[in-house]
Formats: C-alpha cells, structure tokens, sequence
C-alpha cells in the first residue's frame, strides 16, 4: 500500500492551490517551474501518477493535467493547507460593520450575511435565529386601546417577539393581567414546539367567566408563537458564482440558482449543523444539487446554546483557508453582537 509521503504532500498542495488560483488542470512542468523547482519533471509525473491511484487527484480528459478529487481537497483542509490569518483591517471592518447594524435580530443575520459574500467573493446562506429550540419565559398581554391588545412574548435566550391581537370586545387590565399570569403558569418553560400542539380547551377551563374571550385571544397567541417558530433562510451573492468558470455553462448555473431559492433544501443544510465550523466537500454533501459545491458553515449562538447557522457556498475549487478564516471571525463577532442585542 502506497504511503503519502511529504514530496507527495506537497505536490498534492501545489496541483490544488495551483488549481484553486487558475481554475486549469495542472502538469508536472507546472509544479517543477513554480513549485518545486530542485525536483525534475519525470519525478514529479510519477509521484502524480501515484497520487491519482490513491483517489487524491484526477484527469479531467486525456492528455490534460491533473485537478484534485473531492479526496485531495479533504486532505488538504485536514491536514495540509496553511492557517490564513485575518490582518487587523479586516477584522475590524467586520467588527465596525456589525456595531452600525444593531436592531432587529433577523436584520441583523440578513446583513451578516450579505457582509460574508462581499468577503468572500462567494454566495453565502444564512438561517434566521431557531426559536422553536428555545424554551417560553414571559408572556404579557397589554391593552392598547379598547378592542386592541399587544401580546409580548419572551424566551429564554432573551427573544422578544410582539403580536397586535384585535379584540371586538373591551378588555380591561385586571383581566388580561389575570389572563396573563394563567398563561404564565401553565406554559412558561415549555418549548415553543410544545405550546403550538398544546389543546387550547384545557386553558380554556382554568379561567371561569372568561372561556369566550381565553377562545378569541388564545388562537392569535398560539399563531404568534407559530410565526415566531418559522425559519428563514437567506442567501447572498448569488451573481458571484456566475463569474466563476464552473458556472460559465449556463445549464450549470441555472441548476445552481435553483438550489439557492430551495428554501427547504437549504433549510436542510444548515439545520443539520450542529458544529461550531464545518466544512463540508462535493460528494458529501447529503443534498444531490450540491454535490458539486463545497460548504462552509458555523454555528452561532447565544447563552451557550445555538441558535441559527450561516456559511459560504462554492464550487469545490474554493479558496478554503480564506473562507474559512472570514467565516470565523464573523461568527464571532456575531455572537459578541447577539449577547448585548439579546438581553435577558
């Protein structure tokens, strides 16, 4: 069994750096003229011939160099590219460009992710915050007006949600304060997931005299929290990728803009990130649209527990230890941002 040597190594990290930058096949004159200039051609054609039986790399067509497989590019971000390290001005960039866009939770997840694309020159996609994993802390009712009612809805990660409720009868304070602490009791600690299939004639029965007004009010509640529980999923950059040899074929890249308004399938994607950077290569994506992209996503969280996920999609020829350096410092300084915007 052939051994990966660190001539084969490096040889293997010149054809896919050399690839990444030029998006060509790659020769053993090549590597020998700008990569390894004390080895010959010859050897450097044996040890390729070597690294494409071990599945490392690739002939595109007959007499073409080589391109690296979705093997070879594994390897490389495991254990063989090069850390790139951030220099000050875009980390604070990043930083600045995330305290001019404090506000809503949603605004701020859609501007993180159009701040990746300009970065990395890729699309990027993001999922708005996972409020169904978070648990309900404080309901409120609040009368705006005779026939309107505000319903404020918190959780656990500090999550407020508002809903204006239109009564057609006058509700007064002492009962929606009465209604509010009942609702407080039997549903606080319970996860949205499980208030949404909880029976509403069972609360119903816990406030005598007011079964007609708790059947009128509940429903809007429970359709709030439902709003809440929805996902979204955003996508930048799209245009990018258009730019990219990889996606000059027009039925290629129809293909792949199709994949970016699949809500559920991108919903899919990053829903089944669960760690804090992942990277994932071609074929092993679980989603056949993408099996020619790569992924980079990450987590973000708050109070410990996550939250949501965004990420960078590309063709496998990315330039990974860029991407995944940006990808980094964004999250990062996207949970700095969500531990002061969501305060308990």
């Amino acid at each position: 069994m052939m051994s990966l040597n660190s001539r084969k190594r490096l040889i293997l990290q010149a054809i896919i750096e050399d690839y990444i930058n030029t998006a060509e096949p790659v020769g053993s004159r090549t590597i020998s003229k700008k990569y390894l200039t004390s080895v010959s051609s010859a050897t450097i054609r044996n040890e390729m011939a070597d690294l494409e039986e071990m599945g490392y790399i690739e002939q595109p067509y007959t007499s073409a160099g080589r391109i690296p497989s979705d093997k070879g590019y594994r390897l490389y971000v495991d254990s063989i590219m090069n850390q790139n390290i951030l220099n000050a001005k875009k980390i604070e960039y990043i930083k600045k460009e995330f305290m001019e866009t404090l506000g809503e939770i949603d605004d701020l997840i859609k501007h993180a992710s159009k701040l990746l694309s300009n970065m990395t020159k890729y699309a990027s996609i993001a999922m708005a915050p996972q409020y169904g994993k978070t648990r309900l802390k404080h309901i409120q009712l609040i009368g705006i007006d005779n026939f309107n009612v505000l319903s404020v809805i918190v959780t656990d990660v500090g999550i407020v949600k508002n809903s204006v409720i239109r009564m057609e009868e006058s509700l007064d304070i002492r009962t929606l304060d009465k209604i509010s602490n009942m609702l407080n009791d039997k549903l606080t600690g319970l996860s949205l997931d499980k208030l949404n299939d909880l029976d509403i004639s069972n609360l119903t029965s816990e406030v005598n005299g007011y079964n007609e007004l708790l059947i009128k009010v509940l429903p809007e509640l429970f359709q709030a929290l439902k709003y809440s529980d929805k996902i979204e999923v955003y996508h930048e950059g799209a245009a990018n990728l258009l730019d990219l040899p990889e996606y000059s074929d027009i039925q290629k890249a129809r293909e792949f803009l199709n994949v970016l308004d699949e809500h559920d399938l991108l919903f899919e994607v990053l829903e089944d990130k669960s760690e804090d950077l992942s990277v994932t290569i071609g074929k092993e994506n679980k989603i056949t649209q993408l099996k020619n992209c790569s992924l980079i996503t990450a987590t973000y969280s708050f109070n410990g527990k996550v939250i949501g996920s965004i990420g960078v999609v590309g063709p496998t020829r990315m330039e990974y230890s860029r991407v995944i350096s940006l990808v980094d410092c964004l999250t990062e300084n996207l949970n700095d941002i969500l531990s002061k915007v969501l305060k308990t």
